[in-house]
């Protein structure tokens, strides 16, 4: 028997249908993956069953809840339900939770709320939940407020203020995408195990994701259901072309395409880096430890690790926009300046950055056209309006926007064309290198496989040097000639592409490899074969900083911190890397 039926939803604002006729259950103690790109409705649709739509949106259909009809409910009757028979896991904790309460006082509202508990007995089973969740010291974390815990720990948090009432209904809103990818594993972990007989559904884009934790999967186009079945049907014999092009844009670790071509000049060389931060009180955060990184002229090298791993801090120092402590930094055979505002302004058009979020980069008042021009003003004055244009328009045809996108602002894109329109703004001055940091982080699978073409274009044409900071092991696969993985600011292993992801010698590499979720139901991968989160990095442990989360410790790596070392191919920082290595043979 269904314990959610959805008939023939629809959620429309003005002449614009944000979700379209959208028809399908979810059974009792079912996980049901809700899949599709930005914009096909998936969020819309969780909202609409929570009742937490706008003012302005118009809802038309039916949504029974255990023999309920939600729509048209009075809030005080939605009020009832929220959190005590449908839950809610937000995508960003940070802004779900109230940052001026403490954990425990949040989580205590809500049996409160439901005259569940209240007093020491609330109490004592907000802590109960923190210790199920696997927050560490969940007496202590009880009195503490959302900024001070970890990403991991927020959404820890949010899955226990989700599940603390026993609702009958989790909806899991994209829960693991801004985490890193041993952080995902351990939260979807959580939700298999702790979740009992509570229905699931899982709203995400990632197909690896699905494949591992769902059942069911429905697939969502522009607010109308394209496709629906069993995971494994629908991943074996997708039905619809929208589900094939996703599958296909489903990046793996077996799926190496490596790109452009390499050559023997080395553009870029960062020895023996330091970076410190003084956070007051005469004490320094140590972010970046003794760390050396090289690129060649049409060579992509990835930096990954999890948060707090210092590889933004080391090419941020390595651009100039942070003070590097110790080594130093060599752009075409020229030592450079330590400051940004101390380098000439042919190092400067010579060396650009694409961020993260493209929504915070661009200047939301200024038009396509300006944003992409801006640097042809600074480095290219002598250059007329139309000369500009020109070039603007021709580094925008090579991102694949057309002319009718120069008088749109930032808000008129969607997340992909704003990220080309990025990055048509840092190539149109033809640098030498291009850092991407977590460019296609927030990017769906489709628009981020187009992204990473145009990349492997360039590339290939210019001859462009890439630094690709992610802690996504599935892009790195795709698209690097050699990897460095960092950790707790230090270097633990470097390796070719081909090294890494078939021998890889550390611990810590290996666990972020197990991590990653594969897009194929048979062989899901995505488990956590690590534990607990990154130590602070204000009070690293002694010896190998990775050794209280590695299964594989001994006394000396308690005792002793390895040495860097060559063992073959690899650059490799344990004590135990030839024991390991030797296993794999």
């Amino acid at each position: 028997m269904s314990l959610l039926t959805v008939d023939q939803l629809s959620v429309r604002y003005g002449d614009v249908a944000a979700v379209d006729g959208l028809s399908f259950s979810v059974s009792k103690g079912e996980s049901v993956g809700l899949v599709g790109e930005s914009g096909s409705g998936k969020s819309q649709t969780a909202l609409a069953l929570l009742g937490l739509l706008p003012a302005n949106a118009l809802v038309t259909g039916s949504i029974d809840f255990a023999g309920e009809e939600l729509i048209g409910k009075s809030e005080a009757a939605l009020n009832d339900l929220r959190a005590s028979k449908i839950a809610m896991v937000f995508q960003d904790p940070m802004q779900a939770l109230n940052p001026f309460m403490s954990i425990g006082a949040q989580l205590a509202c809500i049996l409160s709320q439901h005259r569940i508990a209240s007093g020491r007995e609330a109490r004592d089973k907000v802590i109960s939940m923190l210790e199920r969740v696997g927050l560490p010291d969940a007496p202590r974390q009880y009195t503490t407020y959302p900024h001070e815990l970890s990403g991991g720990m927020r959404q820890r948090a949010m899955i226990a203020s989700a599940l603390l009432a026993g609702p009958d209904l989790l909806i899991a809103d994209e829960p693991t995408t801004a985490l890193d990818v041993t952080v995902q594993a351990q939260i979807l972990d959580l939700l298999d195990e702790i979740r009992e007989d509570t229905s699931l559904l899982l709203i995400t884009h990632d197909l690896g994701v699905v494949a591992g934790r769902c059942e069911r999967m429905l697939v969502l186009e522009n607010g109308r259901l394209v496709e629906e079945g069993s995971t494994r049907d629908v991943f074996r014999r997708p039905q619809h072309k929208h589900t094939a092009a996703l599958l296909c844009a489903a990046l793996t670790l077996d799926r190496a395409d490596i790109p452009g071509r390499r050559e023997d000049e080395e553009i870029l060389a960062v020895n023996g880096a330091e970076v410190s931060y003084n956070i007051g009180g005469g004490r320094a955060l140590k972010a970046v430890r003794s760390v050396d990184l090289t690129v060649d002229a049409g060579e992509t090298v990835a930096v990954v690790g999890e948060s707090g791993s210092g590889k933004t801090s080391l090419v941020r120092a390595a651009l100039g926009l942070i003070p590097m402590q110790e080594g130093r930094v060599v752009f075409c055979g020229s030592t450079l300046a330590p400051r940004l505002k101390d380098r000439d302004q042919g190092t400067r058009r010579g060396m650009q950055l694409v961020f993260q979020d493209p929504a915070g980069s661009l200047n939301p008042q200024m038009r396509v056209e300006s944003i992409v021009a801006e640097p042809l003003v600074v480095h290219e004055a002598g250059l007329s309006k139309d000369e500009r244009k020109k070039q603007v328009v021709a580094m925008l045809g090579k991102t694949g926007l057309g002319p009718e996108y120069l008088r749109r602002y930032p808000h008129e894109l969607s997340g992909g064309q704003a990220q080309r329109v990025a990055i048509a703004r840092a190539l149109i001055l033809r640098p030498k290198v291009l850092v991407c940091d977590e460019a296609v982080a927030a990017l769906d699978g489709t628009v981020r496989e187009q992204v990473l073409q145009l990349l492997r274009q360039v590339q290939d044409e210019t001859g462009l040097a890439i630094v690709f900071i992610t802690h996504d092991l599935a892009v790195v696969r795709a698209i690097s000639h050699r990897v460095l993985v960092m950790y707790l600011g230090g270097l633990v292993e470097a390796a070719s592409n081909e090294t890494l992801f078939s021998t890889p010698l550390h611990p810590y590499t290996r666990a972020l490899l197990e991590a990653v979720p594969v897009p194929d139901p048979d062989n899901a991968g995505g488990r956590t074969t690590v534990t607990g989160e990154v130590p602070s990095v204000m009070q690293p442990p002694g010896g190998c900083t990775f050794h209280p989360r590695c299964r594989h410790v001994r006394e000396k790596c308690r005792a002793d911190r390895p040495e860097t070392r060559e063992i073959g191919p690899t650059t490799v920082s344990c004590h135990l890397a030839e024991e390991l290595a030797s296993e794999r043979r």
